[in-house]
């Protein structure tokens, strides 16, 4: 599958724009960058989200993947249950991934205004991200912290509420079919 056209933005427009477009759970190219994650559970599989409530975004030239979940607290079995969870990020492309970090941090309060008390929460495998003095550095200079470890060993940052970007919509593609107001 080839990467889609990039959309063009004017200068202006793409520095006031947050760069991820939104998508859904099962996009196709959303799927290819997933499999090339290193928790990817099903490689090939159609869908690429844990089930729950989520937030999918690609960038325009589809080179990088965020993916923001937010289970329910009763069904999570780690020490940070209701926070958003980061449960994919991955940049393939030339955009810093601290930038990247940060505005889907910003996407995501404009999708849900009130973060959880726990905020947003990311694991990382020291042990199977490239190799460099501190795993996770990308996160840290996003702001997030590092506050422990789950049972299997992975590396937990945090970003508390008070800690996070000003919300930013992410684009859409396409108008949403199910946009409308109540009379």
């Amino acid at each position: 599958m080839t990467k889609p056209e990039r959309l063009s933005l004017s200068v202006a427009t793409a520095e006031l724009a947050n760069p991820w477009v939104r998508s859904f759970r099962a996009d196709p190219y959303g799927r290819v960058i997933a499999d090339r994650h290193y928790n990817r559970q099903a490689v090939g599989s159609a869908q690429f989200v844990p089930p729950g409530r989520c937030l999918v975004m690609l960038t325009d030239a589809a080179d990088a993947l965020w993916v923001t979940s937010w289970p329910l607290a009763e069904y999570v079995q780690h020490d940070w249950a209701g926070a958003w969870m980061n449960s994919c990020f991955r940049n393939e492309g030339e955009q810093l991934s601290s930038d990247l970090i940060r505005a889907a941090v910003a996407a995501t309060l404009a999708e849900w205004p009130t973060p959880p008390d726990l905020g947003m929460v990311s694991f990382v495998d020291a042990g199977k991200v490239r190799r460099k003095r501190d795993p996770g550095r990308c996160y840290r200079k996003a702001g997030f912290k590092l506050v422990g470890k789950t049972k299997a060993g992975l590396l937990a940052f945090q970003m508390l509420p008070g800690e996070m970007p000003e919300p930013l919509a992410c684009r859409e593609r396409q108008g949403r079919l199910f946009d409308w107001e109540a009379a």
